[in-house]
Protein backbone atom coordinates (compact mmCIF):
# COMPACT_ATOMS: atom_id res chain seq x y z
CA UNK A 1 0.00 0.00 0.00
CA UNK A 2 1.35 3.41 -0.94
CA UNK A 3 0.07 6.97 -1.36
CA UNK A 4 0.30 8.34 -4.93
CA UNK A 5 1.61 11.91 -4.97
CA UNK A 6 0.90 13.53 -8.34
CA UNK A 7 2.96 16.65 -9.08
CA UNK A 8 0.81 18.69 -11.48
CA UNK A 9 2.95 21.82 -11.77
CA UNK A 10 5.07 23.09 -14.66
CA UNK A 11 4.29 25.04 -17.82
CA UNK A 12 5.45 22.85 -20.73
CA UNK A 13 6.46 25.86 -22.83
CA UNK A 14 8.19 23.70 -25.45
CA UNK A 15 4.73 22.49 -26.50
CA UNK A 16 3.40 26.00 -27.18
CA UNK A 17 0.82 26.83 -28.54
CA UNK A 18 -0.88 23.63 -27.31
CA UNK A 19 0.55 24.09 -23.82
CA UNK A 20 0.41 27.48 -22.09
CA UNK A 21 1.09 28.65 -18.58
CA UNK A 22 -2.63 28.85 -17.76
CA UNK A 23 -3.29 25.44 -19.35
CA UNK A 24 0.00 23.48 -19.33
CA UNK A 25 0.77 20.15 -20.94
CA UNK A 26 -0.33 17.92 -18.04
CA UNK A 27 -3.91 18.91 -18.86
CA UNK A 28 -3.61 18.17 -22.60
CA UNK A 29 -5.30 15.17 -24.18
CA UNK A 30 -2.55 13.91 -26.46
CA UNK A 31 -4.20 10.58 -27.23
CA UNK A 32 -7.83 9.85 -28.03
CA UNK A 33 -9.01 9.22 -24.46
CA UNK A 34 -7.29 10.82 -21.49
CA UNK A 35 -5.12 13.78 -20.53
CA UNK A 36 -1.60 13.26 -19.22
CA UNK A 37 -2.83 14.02 -15.69
CA UNK A 38 -5.53 11.39 -16.01
CA UNK A 39 -3.10 8.82 -17.44
CA UNK A 40 -0.80 9.33 -14.46
CA UNK A 41 -3.38 8.07 -11.98
CA UNK A 42 -4.99 5.51 -14.29
CA UNK A 43 -1.72 3.63 -14.77
CA UNK A 44 -1.86 2.74 -11.06
CA UNK A 45 -5.06 0.72 -11.59
CA UNK A 46 -4.70 -2.70 -9.99
CA UNK A 47 -2.02 -1.60 -7.51
CA UNK A 48 -3.01 -1.33 -3.86
CA UNK A 49 -2.80 2.34 -2.93
CA UNK A 50 -4.34 4.92 -0.62
CA UNK A 51 -6.24 7.94 -1.92
CA UNK A 52 -4.11 10.06 -4.26
CA UNK A 53 -2.73 13.46 -3.31
CA UNK A 54 -2.50 15.94 -6.17
CA UNK A 55 -0.32 19.04 -5.86
CA UNK A 56 -1.03 21.85 -8.31
CA UNK A 57 -0.81 25.60 -8.71
CA UNK A 58 -3.61 27.79 -7.39
CA UNK A 59 -4.64 29.00 -10.86
CA UNK A 60 -4.96 25.42 -12.21
CA UNK A 61 -7.18 24.15 -9.41
CA UNK A 62 -10.49 24.05 -11.27
CA UNK A 63 -9.00 22.38 -14.38
CA UNK A 64 -7.34 19.73 -12.22
CA UNK A 65 -10.53 19.15 -10.21
CA UNK A 66 -12.63 18.78 -13.36
CA UNK A 67 -10.25 16.26 -14.93
CA UNK A 68 -10.21 14.25 -11.70
CA UNK A 69 -14.01 14.40 -11.56
CA UNK A 70 -14.20 12.98 -15.10
CA UNK A 71 -12.45 9.84 -13.80
CA UNK A 72 -15.15 9.48 -11.12
CA UNK A 73 -12.55 9.48 -8.35
CA UNK A 74 -14.32 10.08 -5.07
CA UNK A 75 -11.44 10.03 -2.59
CA UNK A 76 -8.65 12.46 -3.51
CA UNK A 77 -6.86 15.42 -1.96
CA UNK A 78 -5.81 18.45 -4.02
CA UNK A 79 -3.19 20.57 -2.29
CA UNK A 80 -2.67 24.05 -3.76
CA UNK A 81 0.70 25.76 -4.07
CA UNK A 82 0.47 29.58 -3.98
CA UNK A 83 3.50 29.61 -6.32
CA UNK A 84 5.83 27.05 -7.86
CA UNK A 85 8.84 26.18 -5.71
CA UNK A 86 10.09 23.09 -7.59
CA UNK A 87 9.84 19.48 -6.45
CA UNK A 88 11.60 19.34 -3.07
CA UNK A 89 9.11 21.66 -1.28
CA UNK A 90 6.12 20.13 -3.09
CA UNK A 91 7.06 16.64 -1.94
CA UNK A 92 7.72 17.95 1.56
CA UNK A 93 4.17 19.30 1.75
CA UNK A 94 2.82 15.90 0.69
CA UNK A 95 4.98 14.02 3.20
CA UNK A 96 4.02 16.36 6.03
CA UNK A 97 0.31 16.08 5.26
CA UNK A 98 0.41 12.28 5.12
CA UNK A 99 2.49 12.11 8.30
CA UNK A 100 0.08 14.45 10.11
CA UNK A 101 -2.75 12.04 9.29
CA UNK A 102 -1.10 9.46 11.54
CA UNK A 103 0.97 7.53 9.02
CA UNK A 104 4.49 8.92 9.26
CA UNK A 105 6.10 5.85 7.67
CA UNK A 106 3.66 5.71 4.74
CA UNK A 107 5.17 4.97 1.35
CA UNK A 108 4.89 7.81 -1.16
CA UNK A 109 5.03 7.21 -4.92
CA UNK A 110 5.86 10.58 -6.46
CA UNK A 111 5.04 11.03 -10.14
CA UNK A 112 5.06 14.10 -12.38
CA UNK A 113 1.68 14.46 -14.08
CA UNK A 114 3.07 15.15 -17.56
CA UNK A 115 4.77 11.86 -18.49
CA UNK A 116 3.82 9.06 -20.88
CA UNK A 117 4.45 5.39 -20.02
CA UNK A 118 3.53 2.95 -22.76
CA UNK A 119 4.19 -0.36 -20.96
CA UNK A 120 1.99 -0.07 -17.87
CA UNK A 121 2.44 -3.74 -16.94
CA UNK A 122 6.22 -3.42 -16.67
CA UNK A 123 5.87 -0.08 -14.89
CA UNK A 124 3.68 -1.66 -12.22
CA UNK A 125 6.08 -4.57 -11.80
CA UNK A 126 8.96 -2.17 -11.06
CA UNK A 127 6.75 -0.19 -8.65
CA UNK A 128 6.10 -3.37 -6.69
CA UNK A 129 9.84 -4.01 -6.49
CA UNK A 130 10.42 -0.47 -5.27
CA UNK A 131 8.08 -0.91 -2.32
CA UNK A 132 10.43 -3.30 -0.51
CA UNK A 133 13.41 -0.94 -0.90
CA UNK A 134 11.39 2.07 0.28
CA UNK A 135 10.08 0.17 3.30
CA UNK A 136 13.69 -0.56 4.30
CA UNK A 137 14.43 3.18 4.31
CA UNK A 138 15.91 3.73 0.87
CA UNK A 139 15.07 6.73 -1.30
CA UNK A 140 14.21 5.04 -4.58
CA UNK A 141 14.46 6.77 -7.93
CA UNK A 142 13.62 5.17 -11.25
CA UNK A 143 16.24 5.26 -14.00
CA UNK A 144 14.94 4.97 -17.54
CA UNK A 145 16.93 2.51 -19.63
CA UNK A 146 18.15 4.79 -22.45
CA UNK A 147 17.33 3.95 -26.05
CA UNK A 148 19.40 6.75 -27.61
CA UNK A 149 21.87 9.52 -26.80
CA UNK A 150 19.39 12.18 -25.66
CA UNK A 151 20.59 15.66 -24.73
CA UNK A 152 17.24 16.78 -23.30
CA UNK A 153 17.36 14.57 -20.19
CA UNK A 154 19.43 14.49 -17.04
CA UNK A 155 21.23 11.21 -16.29
CA UNK A 156 21.81 9.01 -13.25
CA UNK A 157 25.03 7.03 -12.97
CA UNK A 158 24.70 3.77 -11.09
CA UNK A 159 27.25 2.27 -8.69
CA UNK A 160 27.24 -1.01 -6.76
CA UNK A 161 24.31 -3.40 -7.07
CA UNK A 162 21.78 -3.60 -4.23
CA UNK A 163 19.85 -6.75 -5.18
CA UNK A 164 17.86 -5.70 -8.28
CA UNK A 165 18.66 -2.03 -7.76
CA UNK A 166 21.88 -0.01 -7.71
CA UNK A 167 23.29 2.58 -5.38
CA UNK A 168 23.56 6.01 -7.00
CA UNK A 169 27.01 7.23 -8.01
CA UNK A 170 26.00 10.66 -9.33
CA UNK A 171 23.31 12.78 -10.95
CA UNK A 172 24.44 14.66 -14.06
CA UNK A 173 22.82 17.53 -15.92
CA UNK A 174 21.71 17.46 -19.56
CA UNK A 175 24.86 16.62 -21.56
CA UNK A 176 25.99 17.51 -25.06
CA UNK A 177 25.53 14.86 -27.75
CA UNK A 178 29.00 13.29 -27.54
CA UNK A 179 28.80 13.02 -23.77
CA UNK A 180 25.31 11.51 -23.97
CA UNK A 181 26.57 9.00 -26.53
CA UNK A 182 29.35 7.98 -24.15
CA UNK A 183 26.87 7.61 -21.29
CA UNK A 184 24.71 5.23 -23.31
CA UNK A 185 27.70 3.18 -24.50
CA UNK A 186 28.97 2.56 -20.96
CA UNK A 187 25.69 1.02 -19.83
CA UNK A 188 26.15 2.70 -16.44
CA UNK A 189 23.77 5.61 -16.97
CA UNK A 190 19.99 5.99 -16.98
CA UNK A 191 17.73 8.85 -17.95
CA UNK A 192 16.47 10.67 -14.88
CA UNK A 193 12.71 10.03 -14.78
CA UNK A 194 11.80 12.32 -11.88
CA UNK A 195 9.75 9.47 -10.35
CA UNK A 196 10.47 8.51 -6.72
CA UNK A 197 9.33 6.22 -3.92
CA UNK A 198 10.21 6.55 -0.25
CA UNK A 199 8.73 6.65 3.22
CA UNK A 200 7.38 10.00 4.30
CA UNK A 201 9.43 10.01 7.52
CA UNK A 202 12.67 9.10 5.71
CA UNK A 203 12.20 11.88 3.15
CA UNK A 204 11.49 14.46 5.86
CA UNK A 205 14.44 13.30 7.92
CA UNK A 206 16.79 13.67 4.94
CA UNK A 207 15.30 17.04 4.00
CA UNK A 208 15.74 18.30 7.56
CA UNK A 209 19.36 17.12 7.49
CA UNK A 210 20.38 18.58 4.12
CA UNK A 211 17.95 21.48 3.63
CA UNK A 212 16.59 22.59 7.00
CA UNK A 213 15.54 25.91 5.44
CA UNK A 214 13.12 24.16 3.04
CA UNK A 215 11.88 21.91 5.84
CA UNK A 216 11.14 24.86 8.13
CA UNK A 217 9.30 26.87 5.46
CA UNK A 218 7.13 23.91 4.45
CA UNK A 219 6.39 23.06 8.07
CA UNK A 220 5.24 26.62 8.71
CA UNK A 221 3.18 26.68 5.53
CA UNK A 222 1.29 23.46 6.12
CA UNK A 223 0.74 24.16 9.81
CA UNK A 224 -2.10 26.49 8.73
CA UNK A 225 -4.21 24.30 6.43
CA UNK A 226 -7.63 25.46 5.28
CA UNK A 227 -10.07 23.28 3.36
CA UNK A 228 -11.77 25.18 0.53
CA UNK A 229 -14.32 23.08 -1.39
CA UNK A 230 -12.20 20.17 -2.73
CA UNK A 231 -8.91 21.98 -2.13
CA UNK A 232 -6.34 22.23 0.66
CA UNK A 233 -4.82 25.68 1.07
CA UNK A 234 -1.65 26.43 3.01
CA UNK A 235 -0.12 29.59 4.47
CA UNK A 236 0.88 31.66 1.45
CA UNK A 237 3.41 33.93 3.14
CA UNK A 238 5.32 31.03 4.68
CA UNK A 239 5.47 29.08 1.43
CA UNK A 240 6.57 32.06 -0.65
CA UNK A 241 9.58 32.33 1.67
CA UNK A 242 10.63 28.79 0.72
CA UNK A 243 13.63 28.37 -1.62
CA UNK A 244 12.88 26.79 -4.99
CA UNK A 245 14.86 23.55 -5.30
CA UNK A 246 14.53 20.19 -7.01
CA UNK A 247 14.55 17.01 -4.95
CA UNK A 248 17.69 15.94 -6.83
CA UNK A 249 19.68 18.98 -5.70
CA UNK A 250 18.14 19.18 -2.23
CA UNK A 251 18.46 15.53 -1.18
CA UNK A 252 19.26 12.87 -3.78
CA UNK A 253 22.74 14.18 -4.63
CA UNK A 254 23.74 14.20 -0.95
CA UNK A 255 22.03 11.27 0.74
CA UNK A 256 23.63 7.85 1.24
CA UNK A 257 20.19 6.26 1.07
CA UNK A 258 19.55 6.74 -2.69
CA UNK A 259 19.10 3.73 -4.96
CA UNK A 260 18.07 3.57 -8.60
CA UNK A 261 15.80 0.92 -10.10
CA UNK A 262 16.05 0.41 -13.88
CA UNK A 263 12.75 1.08 -15.66
CA UNK A 264 12.18 0.01 -19.27
CA UNK A 265 8.52 0.82 -19.92
CA UNK A 266 8.28 3.15 -22.91
CA UNK A 267 8.73 6.28 -20.78
CA UNK A 268 8.70 9.83 -22.15
CA UNK A 269 8.47 13.20 -20.44
CA UNK A 270 6.90 14.70 -23.61
CA UNK A 271 9.44 17.49 -23.43
CA UNK A 272 8.75 18.82 -26.93
CA UNK A 273 7.24 18.17 -30.32
CA UNK A 274 10.02 15.83 -31.43
CA UNK A 275 9.22 13.55 -28.49
CA UNK A 276 5.52 13.83 -29.27
CA UNK A 277 6.22 12.91 -32.89
CA UNK A 278 8.31 9.90 -31.89
CA UNK A 279 5.73 8.08 -29.78
CA UNK A 280 2.53 8.82 -31.73
CA UNK A 281 1.22 6.83 -34.70
CA UNK A 282 2.20 8.02 -38.17
CA UNK A 283 0.90 7.84 -41.73
CA UNK A 284 2.68 6.20 -44.68
CA UNK A 285 4.93 9.25 -45.05
CA UNK A 286 5.99 9.34 -41.40
CA UNK A 287 3.72 12.25 -40.52
CA UNK A 288 1.83 12.57 -37.25
CA UNK A 289 -1.55 14.11 -38.13
CA UNK A 290 -4.04 15.48 -35.60
CA UNK A 291 -7.26 17.23 -36.60
CA UNK A 292 -8.34 18.59 -39.98
CA UNK A 293 -5.14 18.22 -42.02
CA UNK A 294 -4.58 17.51 -45.73
CA UNK A 295 -1.11 16.73 -47.07
CA UNK A 296 0.61 16.28 -50.43
CA UNK A 297 4.27 15.38 -50.81
CA UNK A 298 4.76 15.91 -47.07
CA UNK A 299 7.16 13.82 -44.99
CA UNK A 300 8.35 13.42 -41.37
CA UNK A 301 6.15 16.23 -40.03
CA UNK A 302 4.08 16.85 -36.90
CA UNK A 303 0.81 18.45 -38.07
CA UNK A 304 -1.93 19.51 -35.64
CA UNK A 305 -5.08 21.55 -36.16
CA UNK A 306 -7.66 22.38 -33.51
CA UNK A 307 -10.41 23.92 -35.63
CA UNK A 308 -9.46 24.80 -39.19
CA UNK A 309 -8.10 23.08 -42.28
CA UNK A 310 -4.32 22.93 -42.44
CA UNK A 311 -2.81 21.96 -45.81
CA UNK A 312 0.84 21.23 -46.53
CA UNK A 313 2.59 20.75 -49.87
CA UNK A 314 6.17 19.75 -50.62
CA UNK A 315 7.55 20.07 -47.10
CA UNK A 316 9.38 17.82 -44.66
CA UNK A 317 10.66 17.81 -41.07
CA UNK A 318 8.27 20.56 -39.98
CA UNK A 319 6.15 21.20 -36.91
CA UNK A 320 2.87 22.90 -37.80
CA UNK A 321 0.41 23.53 -34.96
CA UNK A 322 -2.75 25.56 -35.46
CA UNK A 323 -4.96 26.48 -32.50
CA UNK A 324 -7.91 28.86 -32.38
CA UNK A 325 -5.71 31.87 -31.72
CA UNK A 326 -2.14 31.00 -32.77
CA UNK A 327 -0.14 29.13 -35.42
CA UNK A 328 3.36 27.70 -34.99
CA UNK A 329 5.55 26.70 -37.93
CA UNK A 330 8.99 25.39 -36.96
CA UNK A 331 11.66 23.06 -38.25
CA UNK A 332 11.98 19.94 -36.12
CA UNK A 333 15.66 20.68 -35.58
CA UNK A 334 14.63 23.88 -33.78
CA UNK A 335 11.98 22.31 -31.54
CA UNK A 336 13.94 22.90 -28.32
CA UNK A 337 14.06 26.64 -29.07
CA UNK A 338 10.28 27.08 -28.90
CA UNK A 339 10.76 28.04 -25.26
CA UNK A 340 12.81 31.04 -26.42
CA UNK A 341 9.96 32.04 -28.74
CA UNK A 342 7.54 31.90 -25.80
CA UNK A 343 9.88 34.15 -23.80
CA UNK A 344 9.69 36.72 -26.63
CA UNK A 345 5.89 36.53 -26.60
CA UNK A 346 5.87 37.12 -22.84
CA UNK A 347 8.21 40.09 -23.15
CA UNK A 348 5.94 41.54 -25.83
CA UNK A 349 2.95 41.19 -23.48
CA UNK A 350 1.12 38.78 -25.77
CA UNK A 351 -1.77 37.07 -24.02
CA UNK A 352 -1.28 34.04 -26.30
CA UNK A 353 1.85 33.16 -24.32
CA UNK A 354 -0.22 32.35 -21.24
CA UNK A 355 -3.84 31.72 -22.23
CA UNK A 356 -5.86 29.91 -24.85
CA UNK A 357 -8.88 31.50 -26.45
CA UNK A 358 -10.93 28.85 -24.69
CA UNK A 359 -10.83 29.53 -20.94
CA UNK A 360 -11.84 27.00 -18.27
CA UNK A 361 -13.88 28.08 -15.26
CA UNK A 362 -15.27 26.03 -12.36
CA UNK A 363 -18.76 26.32 -13.87
CA UNK A 364 -17.77 25.47 -17.48
CA UNK A 365 -15.89 27.23 -20.31
CA UNK A 366 -16.02 30.31 -22.49
CA UNK A 367 -14.57 31.01 -25.93
CA UNK A 368 -13.97 34.59 -27.05
CA UNK A 369 -14.99 34.33 -30.71
CA UNK A 370 -14.80 38.00 -31.74
CA UNK A 371 -13.92 41.43 -30.37
CA UNK A 372 -13.45 44.99 -31.51
CA UNK A 373 -13.70 48.54 -30.25
CA UNK A 374 -16.38 48.60 -27.50
CA UNK A 375 -17.66 45.03 -28.08
CA UNK A 376 -16.73 41.41 -27.33
CA UNK A 377 -18.55 38.18 -28.26
CA UNK A 378 -18.21 34.98 -26.22
CA UNK A 379 -19.55 31.47 -26.63
CA UNK A 380 -20.35 30.23 -23.10
CA UNK A 381 -21.02 26.69 -21.87
CA UNK A 382 -22.36 26.20 -18.33
CA UNK A 383 -22.24 22.69 -16.85
CA UNK A 384 -25.46 21.09 -15.55
CA UNK A 385 -26.30 22.39 -12.08
CA UNK A 386 -23.53 25.01 -12.18
CA UNK A 387 -23.95 28.69 -11.35
CA UNK A 388 -21.85 31.77 -12.11
CA UNK A 389 -21.25 34.21 -9.27
CA UNK A 390 -23.73 36.92 -8.33
CA UNK A 391 -21.92 39.91 -9.81
CA UNK A 392 -22.01 43.29 -11.50
CA UNK A 393 -19.91 45.28 -13.98
CA UNK A 394 -19.10 48.99 -13.82
CA UNK A 395 -18.27 49.51 -17.49
CA UNK A 396 -20.14 47.02 -19.67
CA UNK A 397 -23.61 45.79 -20.47
CA UNK A 398 -24.30 42.22 -21.59
CA UNK A 399 -26.79 40.56 -23.91
CA UNK A 400 -27.31 36.79 -23.53
CA UNK A 401 -28.85 34.62 -26.28
CA UNK A 402 -29.56 30.99 -25.30
CA UNK A 403 -28.86 28.49 -28.09
CA UNK A 404 -29.17 25.21 -26.15
CA UNK A 405 -30.62 24.31 -22.76
CA UNK A 406 -32.41 26.55 -20.27
CA UNK A 407 -30.92 29.39 -18.22
CA UNK A 408 -32.09 30.71 -14.87
CA UNK A 409 -31.20 34.42 -14.95
CA UNK A 410 -31.37 36.77 -11.97
CA UNK A 411 -31.19 40.55 -12.55
CA UNK A 412 -31.47 42.94 -9.58
CA UNK A 413 -33.30 40.34 -7.52
CA UNK A 414 -35.77 39.26 -10.22
CA UNK A 415 -35.38 35.72 -11.62
CA UNK A 416 -36.62 34.29 -14.93
CA UNK A 417 -36.11 31.23 -17.12
CA UNK A 418 -34.67 31.82 -20.60
CA UNK A 419 -35.00 28.99 -23.14
CA UNK A 420 -33.53 28.31 -26.58
CA UNK A 421 -33.84 31.22 -29.05
CA UNK A 422 -34.69 33.62 -26.23
CA UNK A 423 -32.49 36.44 -24.95
CA UNK A 424 -32.07 38.81 -22.03
CA UNK A 425 -30.30 42.15 -21.50
CA UNK A 426 -28.19 43.03 -18.44
CA UNK A 427 -27.60 46.80 -18.08
CA UNK A 428 -24.40 48.33 -16.74
CA UNK A 429 -24.20 48.05 -12.93
CA UNK A 430 -27.09 45.55 -12.71
CA UNK A 431 -26.48 42.82 -10.12
CA UNK A 432 -26.98 39.54 -11.96
CA UNK A 433 -26.38 35.80 -11.94
CA UNK A 434 -26.58 32.95 -14.45
CA UNK A 435 -27.43 29.36 -13.53
CA UNK A 436 -28.01 26.11 -15.42
CA UNK A 437 -30.86 24.34 -13.60
CA UNK A 438 -31.05 21.53 -16.16
CA UNK A 439 -29.34 18.19 -16.72
CA UNK A 440 -27.73 19.10 -20.06
CA UNK A 441 -25.13 21.74 -20.84
CA UNK A 442 -26.37 25.31 -21.22
CA UNK A 443 -24.93 27.04 -24.29
CA UNK A 444 -25.34 30.74 -24.96
CA UNK A 445 -23.83 33.64 -26.84
CA UNK A 446 -22.78 36.65 -24.76
CA UNK A 447 -22.37 40.05 -26.42
CA UNK A 448 -20.58 42.60 -24.25
CA UNK A 449 -20.65 46.32 -25.04
CA UNK A 450 -19.05 49.23 -23.24
CA UNK A 451 -15.96 51.33 -22.74
CA UNK A 452 -13.95 48.69 -20.80
CA UNK A 453 -14.28 44.96 -21.49
CA UNK A 454 -11.43 43.29 -19.59
CA UNK A 455 -12.10 40.36 -17.25
CA UNK A 456 -11.18 42.36 -14.14
CA UNK A 457 -14.33 44.50 -14.44
CA UNK A 458 -16.27 42.25 -12.11
CA UNK A 459 -17.56 42.70 -8.57
CA UNK A 460 -18.61 39.41 -6.94
CA UNK A 461 -21.21 39.38 -4.18
CA UNK A 462 -21.71 35.62 -3.87
CA UNK A 463 -19.70 32.76 -5.35
CA UNK A 464 -19.99 28.98 -5.00
CA UNK A 465 -16.31 28.44 -5.76
CA UNK A 466 -14.55 30.58 -3.17
CA UNK A 467 -13.36 33.24 -5.62
CA UNK A 468 -12.92 36.80 -4.39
Amino acid sequence: MFTPVILAGGTGSRLWPLSRSHFPKQFLQLDDKHTLLQQTILRLGGLAHAKPLFICHEEHRFVAAEQIRQLNLKQVDILLEPAGRNTAPAIALAAMRVAAQGNANALLLVQPADHVIADVKNFQQVIRQACSYAEEGYLVTFGIVPTSAETGYGYIRRAAAVANAFSVCQFVEKPDFNTAKHYVQTGEYYWNSGIFMFRADVYLDQLKQFRPDIYACCQAAIAEQVTDLDFIRINTEAFLACPAESVDYAIMEHTAKAVVLPLDAGWSDVGGYNTLWQYQSKDDHNNVIKGDVMTLDTHNCYLHSDDKLVSTLGVQDLIVVSTKDAVLVAHKDKAQQIKELVNQLEQAGRVEAASHRVVYRPWGIYDCVDMGERFKVKRITVNPGAKLSLQMHHHRAEHWIVVAGTALVTIDGESQFISENQSVYIPIAAVHALENPGKVSLKLIEVQSGAYLSEDDIVRFEDNYGRV
